[in-house]
């Protein structure tokens, strides 16, 4: 099946909804060799995915995620997610997963989706770990944990086991150097389903097609985000320059914008201001951050990127409203709090 449909992106055609069905059957089928699915997988990287094709993936493969049972009532309030893509390569500390922490002590419910370091150095399972923070928790506990803390983090391996008959195809890609799907599903499989997005992306041409996608899979309000440093982009909201956003509310039309930072209080900084290291490391800047020990540039990455997850949330009604709110949480010791309770 992946040769009849490797011959149809061979011709420049997207794939329909039955078609990636079958697609996906074949992905995770342990029979099926990793060469051919390596092959499939760069065919369709080098047509370029559509944004129906990126929807369609990330649909079929988290309807094969392990569910949460969440109750009705956590079901009925938001779930939010913040996280990037990934392969930005410009070793950031964990911003996104100190954002989560930060948002979940404001009261926002937060299901941080995540793995272990893939291009960096530590990622967000390492380093939740590393600040004593489960990783590993069940189905059933990771429920329990949302419902009690409002944070929970998923551990991607344990809710997507189907992936590991993917893994190997992955890895003959990566050496290959070639990117795939795969490089942009991350954020979009989360089993629990979240309502709220914030997503950065290392491309800005990618923010409205992955908004788009974050629409069609239900999410009521999606922000996409890429952020500039210099030539780079970083798949965050930037301090050191724009910011490319694609966001929405519901089934309303996209808003495509420039971000700048410019009314923000931002202390002057360079990329090297927002570097990290290893998972002890980061989770020493982590706890300094959330301590209000450490005031400068990083603080300011932390403060400017929660203000949006607070803004997507629907927590305040501005980015600039979002930063003050989480300059209360790190200065009133909520956020440090936050942290002691989850990691027990």
């Amino acid at each position: 099946m992946l040769n009849s449909l490797f011959k149809k992106l061979s011709l420049g055609a997207d794939l329909s909804a039955s078609e990636i069905i079958l697609a996906v059957d074949e992905l995770t089928n342990e029979k099926v060799p990793a060469p051919l699915k390596a092959d499939f997988l760069v065919e369709l990287a080098r047509k370029g995915e559509s944004p129906a094709e990126i929807a369609g993936f990330a649909s079929e493969l988290r309807n094969r995620a392990l569910p949460l049972p969440l109750s009705a009532e956590t079901r009925a309030g938001d779930i939010l997610d913040v996280c990037g893509t990934g392969g930005d390569q410009l070793g950031t500390f964990n911003i996104s997963t100190t954002v989560a922490l930060v948002a979940a002590s404001a009261g926002v419910t937060v299901a941080k989706h995540g793995n272990r370091a893939i291009t960096s150095k530590a990622g967000s399972a390492d380093v939740l770990e590393a600040l004593g923070i489960p990783v590993g928790l069940t189905p059933e506990e990771a429920a329990a944990s949302l419902e009690k803390n409002q944070f929970a983090f998923l551990f991607a391996p344990n809710y997507h086991p189907a992936f590991k008959h993917i893994g190997p195809a992955r890895k003959l890609c990566a050496e290959r150097g070639q990117r795939t799907i795969f490089n942009v599903l991350g954020p979009l499989l989360n089993p629990a389903r979240p309502t709220c997005q914030l997503i950065g992306v290392p491309r800005p041409e990618l923010c409205e097609p992955m908004a788009t996608v974050l629409q069609s899979l239900g999410v009521r309000r999606g922000m996409v985000v890429s952020g500039q440093i210099g030539t780079a982009h970083l798949d965050e909201l930037s301090t050191l320059g724009p910011t490319e956003i694609a966001e929405f509310y519901q089934d309303r039309a996209f808003a495509r914008s420039t971000f700048s930072p410019e009314d923000f209080p931002l202390q002057k900084a360079t990329l090297d201001d927002l570097k990290g290291g290893d998972r002890e490391a980061n989770a020493m800047i982590i706890r300094r951050l959330l301590a209000g020990e450490d005031r400068g540039p990083k603080r300011d990455a932390v403060l400017l990127n929660a203000g949006a997850a607070l803004f997507v949330a629907g927590r305040t009604r501005s980015i600039a409203e979002g930063w003050e709110l989480a300059t209360t949480q790190i200065d009133s010791g909520a956020a440090l709090q936050k942290l002691k309770t989850l990691a027990g």
